[in-house]
Parts: C-alpha cells; sequence; structure tokens
C-alpha cells in the first residue's frame, strides 16, 4: 500500500502572488519529515513521486464554497 500525502489550498491566498499556495497538512504510511510549512504543487508532486506516494487534496468547507458562490454573483 502506498503512503499517502495530504494537503489543502492556503486560507490566505492573494490573486497574482508568488507564494506557495498549499499547505501539507498530514502523512500517512510514509517515514518523511518536512521542514517547509507552504509549498507549490511541482515541489508536492515531486516528493510525492521520489517517496512512492499518492497526493490527496483535502476539501474546502461549506463556508468556503458559500463564499465562492457570492463572490461569482457580484
Amino acid at each position: 500500500m502506498p503512503g499517502k500525502i495530504f494537503y489543502r489550498e492556503r486560507s490566505k491566498m492573494v490573486d497574482g502572488s508568488k507564494q506557495p499556495r498549499y499547505i501539507l497538512v498530514a502523512v500517512a504510511d510514509i517515514n518523511l519529515k518536512v521542514y517547509g510549512h507552504h509549498l507549490r504543487m511541482s515541489e508536492l508532486k515531486h516528493v510525492a513521486e521520489s517517496v512512492g506516494a499518492e497526493l490527496i487534496a483535502l476539501p474546502r468547507g461549506p463556508k468556503h464554497q458559500e463564499e465562492a458562490e457570492e463572490e461569482v454573483e457580484v
């Protein structure tokens, strides 16, 4: 069974900023130490490929989905 790396999008992101966009939340069944707090998708993919793990995106909660819908309507 391959290990799993769980990540989510950062909540305080500014569109167009060049900051890393994702936060590593948890790691299962892998002996892995992570020293960075915010990572880019390319970095996550490279780490997952190197250790033979699967990347799993955590969904945002219903509160954030409602905010996104309100922004689209405005």
